[in-house]
């Protein structure tokens, strides 16, 4: 079932995401980083909100839910492991779990690392994945120390295994940055090499499609010969390529 997507900014780099089932109306806004925004972006439009999807504690992902849902009466879905630490949740979930938007219908993906208690929100009929501070363009989330390098590398995983044309609606605008790591990284992707002079022109790097981050996005290239030639560890497991990368991130 086909969604309408709306992406804007707020605060310094994040994304905003809603999505409107126009079979119902319903919409539903994915993270709350600021109350206003998200209302002014409903009001240009005539939408009514009727959801908030939350995918991980941080407040720059919760911060304007609560008065979002004041405002609006939408409920607000969160992850159930992470209860403790959202806003007061109406619906409570865990991976595999369905959640809809009117008519439209979801799952709840595990996506630990960047926290715990992380999850991402994926509409397959929509060909839409909100991926938040997990997998993100031409990268991937910092891991907190509540997380671990082996619960990114397994949410990596599972979110690689999506259909290429989903999607991939990730939390900031951090694609130069990213995209200068991963040329460093990657120095010989043609793929790359292009997507990279479209971020430095300004072109925004998300939302983008999964097929477009295996092609470029070194987290998810993990077997790629060239990049475990650059990184000196042509024989090590796809666990340590990872985990060499994500060091490497961390510092640049």
């Amino acid at each position: 079932m086909e969604l309408e997507l709306v992406t804007f900014r707020v605060l310094s780099d994040n994304y905003a995401y809603l999505v409107r089932d126009p079979e119902t109306g319903a919409v539903a806004s994915v993270d709350v980083a600021d109350a206003g925004a998200v209302q002014a972006e409903l009001d240009a439009r005539g939408w009514h909100l009727t959801d908030i999807l939350l995918t991980h504690h941080h407040w720059d992902h919760t911060q304007g839910a609560q008065e979002l849902a004041q405002a609006t009466g939408a409920k607000i879905t969160g992850a159930a492991a992470d209860a403790a630490r959202l806003p007061k949740l109406d619906l409570a979930v865990a991976p595999g779990d369905s959640v809809k938007v009117g008519a439209a219908e979801g799952v709840v993906i595990a996506a630990d690392g960047h926290t715990k208690g992380h999850i991402a929100f994926h509409f397959p009929g929509a060909k839409l994945a909100f991926t938040a501070d997990s997998l993100m363009a031409l990268g991937c989330g910092r891991v907190n120390p509540e997380g671990s390098y082996d619960m990114q590398f397994d949410t990596l995983a599972r979110l690689a295994a999506l259909p290429d044309d989903t999607l991939i609606c990730s939390g900031h605008e951090y694609g130069r940055t990213n995209a200068r790591f991963a040329r460093d990284m990657d120095p010989d992707n043609p793929a790359l090499a292009e997507r990279a002079a479209r971020i430095e022109a300004g072109g925004a790097s998300a939302p983008s499609t999964l097929a477009e981050e295996k092609a470029t996005n070194p987290f998810l290239r993990l077997a790629d010969p060239a990049l475990r030639t650059h990184l000196e560890l042509v024989d090590a497991s796809d666990r340590d390529v990872f985990a060499a990368l994500r060091d490497r991130r961390n510092g640049y």
